[in-house]
């Protein structure tokens, strides 16, 4: 079971009671998922019988949780900095390097996840999830009635935080997770052994193998004829250096043998 998480605001909604004299305060400990009651005492702050410290420092853009001793920052470096950030929606987003890997600047990470979702229609399906990140397509595959997700995640610390965040699906018996690199593990999939493809890969400045012809030449490979696909790209570059990522990205997946279409801020493409 995890324990409470959190942030400077709900942080504040402690400290701002207990500076009231209230004896509770409602708030949320699991980043919006649900409220709970709280009781305030000067030194310390209980949930379920289980007493807590106020922070001496409760930094913005950071999430603590509770490690049995104390509350320290979900955030870890190992060859990068990955950090789980907190948003405005609740769900959270995470950094590599300070770089945000999800959109939240006009909606939910969560929520953006579900619309993506919705185009592979995954109900009935057996879907590919090349880069697990947080886990929000799995999650909306799994609500959708997918038949089996398969998905991959590379960074051990990015399933670290997976393990924290309340909002990430847990495996079970569709959801089947694995540490690996998804540009090596395709390899091994069986041909036309996947009904529906969410690529969301890290900018191409990072994981360049992931936006690579031969990448694209496999995912055609292991999926279905009538097969759906959604690469996100996002328009990195385009203000600065007139580089066209999405045009970039149907071009090498019509090269597969897709069919594409610009959709959103990606690349809905059917084989």
């Amino acid at each position: 079971m995890r324990g409470p998480l959190l942030t400077a605001d709900v942080h504040a909604v402690l400290q701002a009671g207990r500076s009231a004299g209230a004896a509770t305060v409602e708030c949320s400990l699991d980043l919006s998922r649900s409220v709970a009651t709280v009781s305030l005492a000067q030194d310390h702050w209980s949930r379920e019988g289980q007493r807590y410290p106020y922070l001496e420092n409760c930094r913005e853009r950071t999430i603590y949780h509770w490690t049995g001793e104390a509350f320290a920052p979900i955030a870890r470096f190992s060859t990068s900095l990955i950090k789980l950030v907190p948003t405005e929606w609740g769900p959270p987003t995470f950094e590599i390097d300070g770089i945000k890997m999800l959109p939240t600047a006009r909606v939910s990470p969560y929520e953006d996840a579900a619309a993506k979702v919705t185009m592979i229609e995954p109900r009935g399906k057996v879907v590919l999830d090349t880069c697990g990140g947080l886990g929000y397509f799995a999650a909306w595959c799994v609500q959708g009635g997918a038949a089996r997700i398969v998905s991959f995640e590379k960074n051990p610390d990015v399933l670290w935080l997976r393990s924290l965040n309340p909002w990430s699906p847990p495996a079970d018996g569709v959801l089947e997770l694995a540490l690996g690199d998804v540009a090596m593990a395709v390899q091994a999939l069986p041909d036309a052994s996947i009904d529906a493809i969410l690529h969301d890969p890290p900018r191409f400045g990072i994981a360049g193998e992931l936006y690579a012809q031969s990448f694209y030449d496999q995912l055609a490979r292991v999926l279905k004829r009538r097969g759906r696909l959604f690469h996100y790209t996002g328009t990195p570059n385009k203000l600065t250096t007139g580089r066209d990522v999405p045009n970039e990205v149907a071009r090498r997946l019509r090269a597969a043998g897709f069919t594409t279409e610009l959709r959103g801020d990606g690349v809905l493409a059917r084989k």
